[in-house]
């Protein structure tokens, strides 16, 4: 991901938090909030003829050194790309990536309603390791209102100690 892909970044993660089933976030951060509150690792796009359809990101969960190898993970796809195996694509890329740098632990929670970004995480190896019943009130869109359940993911890398 480079600085000049941030409009097409910018414009599928306001796509992705219109459906309501994406993200608490009301609306996409200015460019250096989120840049500035990523890893330099794991900033991916996926490209079809030369346009972007799809972003992944990792967030650093904690300051605190005993965390630094455990990040938050984010996939957006553009509606029109979404069923074409991008999503699948970037988080192979960024699996791969998150591996080499050393994280041990990629972790994020999906609405339960979010049936497509829990079938992804499933078939590349994420574990499902909590439900969090009614854990914020929904402030906007289709859902607001409403408080949201989400399901916490994750994936051990081969640097967790567990020999994987």
């Amino acid at each position: 991901m480079l600085p000049s892909d941030w409009p097409a970044v910018r414009d599928i993660y306001a796509q992705g938090i219109a459906t309501g089933h994406a993200t608490f976030e009301e609306a996409p951060p200015t460019e250096a909030a989120f840049f500035g509150g990523k890893l330099d690792v794991g900033l991916n796009v996926a490209e079809r003829d030369g346009v972007v359809v799809g972003w992944t990101a990792l967030s650093p969960v904690s300051s605190r050194q005993v965390y630094s190898g455990v990040a938050e993970h984010s996939v957006y796809v553009d509606p029109a790309a979404q069923g074409t195996g991008t999503g699948r694509a970037l988080m192979a890329t960024l699996i791969k990536q998150a591996d080499l740098a050393g994280l041990w632990t990629l972790q994020s929670s999906v609405f339960s309603e979010n049936s497509a970004s829990l079938a992804l995480h499933d078939a590349l190896g994420f574990r499902r390791i909590g439900y969090r019943e009614r854990i914020a009130l929904m402030t906007f869109g289709p859902a607001a209102g409403t408080w949201r359940d989400t399901i916490l993911l994750e994936r051990r890398g081969r640097w967790n100690g567990l020999g994987n």
